[in-house]
């Protein structure tokens, strides 16, 4: 977290700008995981919508550094933000924003964000390899960060599915399509895509690397949240992702994955609409 130095009246949050209209497109999981939170806390707040390219320039201007680091350990410049004025403050990452709405406003809203809970999902390979995080020192909700990590890195694993779905902005598309290729070290936008039996062999293994999470969503049977009828912030990690699928995957891979499980990851995405107001 670092300071601001001009406070102002309501939170500002800053989120990735897809095609318009954005309040229909906007589908990036973290700032949607913080976006869930917002909400949660019933905090008021407006959103500012930041166009792919402009991302590098945002964090420092505001006096944020990167949060995140690619392979090779240059900076990976990423939203969302959260400014709150009020307080003087400046949050950088969707895990510190929910951990400082949770601190700052404990009485707000609906709940507790951190309620305590079990979260034992663990992600199946090599953890480090496809969720690139700073270290955290955060020890006091440490349970629902390593939850975090494990379910980035399940979806993660398995974005290739929605890729070529994502509702870029006509304006800055080029530009964003090729920092992806960038990313992911492939020659061309058309490497980001499966057909055919590859895809069928994708999806079957996004089920079955989110068979762990369906269980942890089956303990409670009063669903459909992981603690029942509570929600927590470990819910809108999982739904950060969820929101992703609903908008990129084709309308009927996403139906098909909505039954995943005896359906509990539709349950959850449906349940999550209270929540989901884009302000």
């Amino acid at each position: 977290m670092t300071t601001a130095s001009t406070p102002s009246a309501g939170l500002v949050f800053y989120d990735i700008a897809m095609r318009p209209p954005v309040s229909e497109t906007c589908c990036s999981p973290n700032p949607w995981k913080s976006r869930y939170a917002l909400n949660f806390k019933k905090v008021p707040y407006s959103t500012s919508w930041i166009q792919q390219p402009d991302i590098a320039k945002v964090r420092p201007a505001l006096g944020v550094p990167a949060g995140r680091k690619f392979a090779d350990g240059s900076d990976f410049h990423t939203l969302p933000i959260l400014s709150d004025p009020a307080h003087i403050a400046i949050v950088g990452d969707s895990f510190d924003i929910a951990v400082y709405l949770q601190k700052t406003y404990p009485d707000s809203g609906s709940g507790d964000l951190f309620p305590p809970q079990k979260l034992d999902y663990v992600f199946p390979y090599d953890l480090a390899m496809l969720v690139p995080l700073s270290e955290r020192n955060d020890s006091e909700f440490s349970e629902y960060n390593m939850f975090n990590m494990n379910v980035d890195a399940a979806f993660t694993m398995h974005t290739l599915l929605m890729a070529h779905g994502l509702p870029f902005d006509p304006a800055t598309e080029d530009i964003a399509r090729a920092e992806f290729v960038r990313r992911v070290h492939v020659a061309s936008w058309n490497d980001l895509t499966v057909h055919g039996e590859e895809r069928e062999k994708l999806k079957r293994s996004f089920c079955d690397t989110l068979a762990g999470l369906a269980d942890l969503l089956k303990r409670e049977p009063s669903g459909p949240f992981l603690l029942g009828t509570q929600p927590s912030y470990a819910d809108f990690i999982v739904g950060g992702w969820l929101k992703m699928m609903q908008v990129t995957l084709p309308e009927a891979e996403w139906e098909e994955a909505r039954t995943w499980h005896d359906g509990v990851f539709g349950k959850l995405h449906d349940a999550l609409q209270t929540y989901a107001e884009v302000k």
